[in-house]
């Protein structure tokens, strides 16, 4: 039932590239002939050259190689301030994987990512979904490589075929990760507090303590500690390390304010730090 509640945000705002000339009556320098409207909303000004990408042509587009590959899937789309954008397809089929908990379930996921402000790189690449977090895990390697045409009046995407992809994913990094999301659930974690201080002193993530004058954990700490002792109890074990990774990663996702992009980074920096202590 969890997969019929994924965010399902608005991705299909009204968009356009308008020449700012025809917005203010007056002339703009070179570069910077055109906006990108949004929703309602001046979101980017770029140049005659740059070719606009609509959520709808490309999501769509992406959307079309998971049905040609004949893929079973669920979708999540999130809409950032009507600027950036993310379609996660959430792959309900065999492909699947429980981390030595049946409660503990991994799902594959493709992720592809636009924006209107230049802010993320119109792309995709695979990751996973923890059914328990409902966050995206984007430790994963494999991206998915696009081919781009640029004109001021048109804009072609040529998608790769998704199945190779697809099956090589799963063949190699699925298995290949998921068996250090085991290893890590192995390694139990005997003082909380402690391990998210040492990560947080590694990551500089953000600050454990509250202020130099008092050394209690911050209120970000604090959440880490408590989705990391509540997960334990929810699944009936032990702290371990691939529970402290994951309730990093819900904070990472839903506390801090970071783009999809800077997400995705700090959560592969965040995995091996913490992977490195098993």
């Amino acid at each position: 039932m969890y997969l019929q509640n994924l965010q399902q945000d608005e991705i299909f705002v009204s968009n356009e590239m308008k020449s700012l000339r025809s917005i203010t009556q007056m002339e703009s320098r070179r570069g910077l002939e055109n906006a990108i409207i949004s929703n309602g909303k001046i979101v980017n000004v770029v140049s005659n050259s740059y070719g606009h990408i609509p959520n709808q042509l490309f999501f769509k587009k992406a959307e079309e190689m998971l049905t040609d590959a004949q893929l079973n899937f669920h979708k999540r789309t999130i809409n950032k301030n009507d600027r950036s954008f993310i379609t996660d397809f959430i792959i309900d089929d065999k492909s699947q994987f429980t981390v030595k908990n049946h409660k503990d379930l991994i799902l594959p996921m493709l992720r592809f990512k636009n924006s209107y402000d230049g802010s993320e790189k119109t792309s995709g690449h695979f990751g996973f979904y923890r059914k328990v977090c409902s966050n995206g895990l984007h430790v994963s390697q494999a991206e998915i490589e696009f081919s781009i045409k640029h004109s001021k009046n048109n804009t072609h995407l040529i998608m790769p075929r998704l199945s190779n992809l697809f099956d090589k994913f799963l063949d190699n990094e699925f298995y290949t990760i998921t068996k250090k999301f085991d290893k890590m659930k192995e390694f139990k974690i005997i003082d909380t507090q402690e391990f998210v201080k040492a990560i947080l002193d590694r990551t500089k993530l953000f600050r454990y303590e509250c202020s130099d004058k008092n050394s209690d954990p911050s209120k970000k700490s604090r959440e880490v500690i408590e989705i990391l002792n509540y997960e334990a109890l929810l699944l009936n074990e032990e702290p371990n390390l691939w529970l402290g990774y994951n309730a990093f990663n819900a904070v990472l996702h839903h506390t801090l304010k970071k783009t999809f992009t800077q997400q995705e980074r700090l959560d592969k920096k965040l995995f091996d730090e913490i992977y490195e202590m098993a």
